[in-house]
């Protein structure tokens, strides 16, 4: 007889293992159903969240989804697992902790709690609770909780909401890129990074873009950080030459398969940290890594499975990526959440979900959790349901989204965010940028008495060189 069982209307309905149990309880998605470990109906589903509430957390620690033996990422997780830390919360079931974080994030001092338990958290703990949570939920525990990283800006401070910068050129053209970039800062983004993907690869061109980058933010005097895309390696290479590095970027998942997908493993992401930590070119900070992750990369990569040859559902799988990040203490991570596309996220309502979930999972555990609100031209979804993810993010206290002129990104072929819908955003829940590149935005005569953006005919004097360039 299964260990984990639970009747709905009059119909029994059992779970083989933990493994089974997680992926049955996770709300709809394309992705799960394609790996074949998806709730049958709605019934079933609802029985398993049923069941899950039920759960020990302490079993998290030991009935592993992953297997140790097999997987450095499940080592990296019980191995640095703080029993202090888990110790407030040792006692509850899946159930016990979606009350207590409700409970912590409608008290006083909701971020210090929260920050308590955070290192007492596995990412299967958190990926569990989030299976039994509205989103109104999802979004209540994320607003409470606060994590701040920072380089040249200040990332993650309550009542602000960052950007990257994401000026992306199908053939990396220095005077495309170079127009996107001010296109983009003169609408107050850039915050959290200027980000490039480059076309292609290769040290030299990665090495050009970098140098552009610096030479754009020196000039103006430009409170951010910049990171060109590449490989890891490719960009520890360039660090040894002297290339002008301020973060090192890398994709990220939650199992070893993945991530050797990816040609990374622990040791090499902890390399490229220190590599990046020793240049010691940040100003109110040294947190250097920017990690990307998304629900679905490592079923993409067929490195899904878990304990008995079993498929481990995207999400539980996204949340372990986040052990990776947090072994970081990154500046800044994102869930690029609907760009792998429709076979793992099919519609509008699957991307908003995930989106909430990915956001909760990381900012519960530490990371300062930021979103690429997106998806692809074949999904079933459009710019409202962006929009929809967007303010909620917003309201949820996201560190930072990601931009690109027009909301489309031609270089990649997906849709994203514009610059103006950071502006909107801002605007509604009167968020404002970090508070060095604020400050910058201001003395350049950028914004008026309220923060708000002036239009470009309105500009003070010390933008006349910045504007020419266009």
């Amino acid at each position: 007889m299964s260990k984990y069982s639970h009747q709905v209307s009059g119909a029994n309905f059992s779970f083989d293992g933990l493994v089974d149990l997680m992926a049955k309880a996770t709300p709809l998605r394309s992705g799960d159903e394609l790996a074949g470990c998806a709730a049958q109906s709605d019934a079933e589903r609802a029985a398993a969240q049923w069941a899950l509430s039920d759960v020990s957390l302490d079993v998290f620690l030991e009935d592993l989804l992953v297997p140790y033996e097999s997987d450095e990422v499940t080592r990296l997780i019980i191995d640095s697992h703080d029993r202090a830390a888990f110790g407030a919360i040792s006692h509850l079931t899946v159930g016990g902790l979606r009350d207590w974080l409700l409970d912590a994030a409608a008290s006083r001092d909701s971020a210090s709690t929260l920050r308590s338990v955070a290192a007492g958290l596995t990412p299967e703990m958190v990926a569990a609770v989030s299976k039994i949570m509205r989103n109104q939920d999802l979004i209540s525990v994320a607003r409470a909780a606060e994590v701040t990283s920072a380089f040249r800006t200040t990332v993650g401070l309550p009542g602000t909401l960052s950007t990257r910068l994401q000026p992306n050129h199908p053939t990396d053209d220095p005077r495309g890129i170079a127009a996107a970039t001010l296109d983009g800062l003169l609408l107050g983004s850039g915050d959290a990074v200027i980000g490039i993907n480059p076309a292609t690869d290769s040290p030299h061109a990665t090495s050009d873009l970098l140098y552009l980058l610096d030479e754009i933010r020196q000039r103006f005097e430009i409170p951010t950080q910049s990171c060109v895309l590449s490989h890891v390696t490719t960009t520890m290479e360039l660090i040894g030459k002297g290339v002008p590095v301020d973060l090192v970027f890398q994709s990220v998942a939650g199992t070893e398969g993945a991530n050797s997908g990816f040609g990374v493993d622990v040791s090499v992401l902890r390399e490229a940290n220190e590599a990046g930590r020793s240049l010691h070119r940040g100003t109110v900070g040294n947190n250097v890594m920017y990690l990307e992750t998304g629900q679905g990369s490592a079923l993409s990569a067929g490195a899904h499975l878990g304990t008995g040859g079993r498929p481990v559902d995207q999400q539980t799988l996204e949340a372990r990526a986040y052990a990776v990040c947090r072994d970081l203490e990154p500046l800044l991570v994102n869930t690029v959440v609907g760009f792998i596309g429709p076979e793992y996220l099919y519609d509008g309502k699957q991307i908003v979900r995930a989106g909430l979930e990915d956001h909760f999972c990381g900012k519960l555990l530490g990371l300062p959790m930021g979103v690429d609100v997106c998806y692809t031209n074949h999904a079933e979804a459009d710019q409202d349901d962006m929009d929809t993810l967007l303010t909620l993010l917003g309201t949820a206290g996201v560190a930072f989204v990601i931009a690109v002129p027009g909301a489309d990104d031609v270089m990649l072929g997906y849709q994203s965010l514009s610059f103006h819908d950071v502006l909107y955003v801002r605007q509604v829940l009167g968020l404002k940028p970090a508070p060095e590149f604020a400050a910058w935005l201001d003395r350049l005569g950028m914004v008026d008495g309220s923060g708000r953006i002036l239009d470009v005919d309105a500009l003070g004097s010390p933008l006349r060189s910045l504007t020419s360039a266009r």
